[in-house]
């Protein structure tokens, strides 16, 4: 759901303020992001296997800290602050995945849905281990950055094509085809 105008202008200013080197705003703008930052986390660990140990509380903290230690970023707006912490947030569930895997030397992988990928798999949900995921957006990163972003700002953001659209300064139709492109490419990697 979407905040109301007021809100979104509300945190665009506290953000700005907050770049500037303003560090009391925190405690204005978590009040009015925290809603958003639990619905991020949730959509994150519904994917995560069910015994999964960080819960969505933890995810958002150890978000929120990696955000306030974000000293160089200039915030553009709400849409910017959220793509951030869903960064964030995948980092941290790619190092959780990681460290799991370690620990069980090979064990289980830790497994999300590809959504959105119905064009390349059939209509059934496709699942795939999170750190092939996240070494397949590395690679990808290399070669198409712009795609990456598209794949890290529609999948682990939730962004809509406007928002993605909006924050990497494209149209619509080439952030539809970076989209497209990018899915058909990271299935053909993760399955190999």
């Amino acid at each position: 759901m979407e905040k109301p105008v007021g809100d979104s202008l509300q945190i665009t200013q506290l953000l700005k303020k907050w770049s500037e080197g303003n560090q009391e705003v925190l405690d204005k703008l978590m009040p009015l992001v925290y809603d958003e930052l639990r619905r991020q986390a949730s959509r994150y660990l519904r994917r995560e296997r069910a015994n999964h140990t960080l819960q969505t509380t933890a995810l958002i903290h150890e978000a929120y800290l990696k955000l306030i230690d974000q000293n160089q970023v200039e915030w553009q707006n709400r849409t910017h602050f959220f793509a951030i912490a869903a960064q964030a947030m995948r980092r941290i569930l790619v190092d959780y995945a990681r460290e799991r895997n370690r620990d069980k030397r090979g064990g289980a992988a830790e497994n999300l849905p590809l959504e959105e990928a119905a064009f390349v798999v059939a209509a059934q949900e496709k699942t795939v281990d999170l750190v092939a995921l996240d070494e397949a957006l590395t690679r990808l990163a290399k070669f198409d950055e712009r795609q990456a972003r598209v794949v890290e700002l529609r999948y682990f953001s939730g962004l809509s094509i406007d928002e993605t659209a909006e924050i990497l300064g494209v149209s619509n139709v080439t952030v539809r085809r970076d989209w497209n492109m990018a899915k058909a490419w990271l299935h053909q990697q993760i399955t190999k």
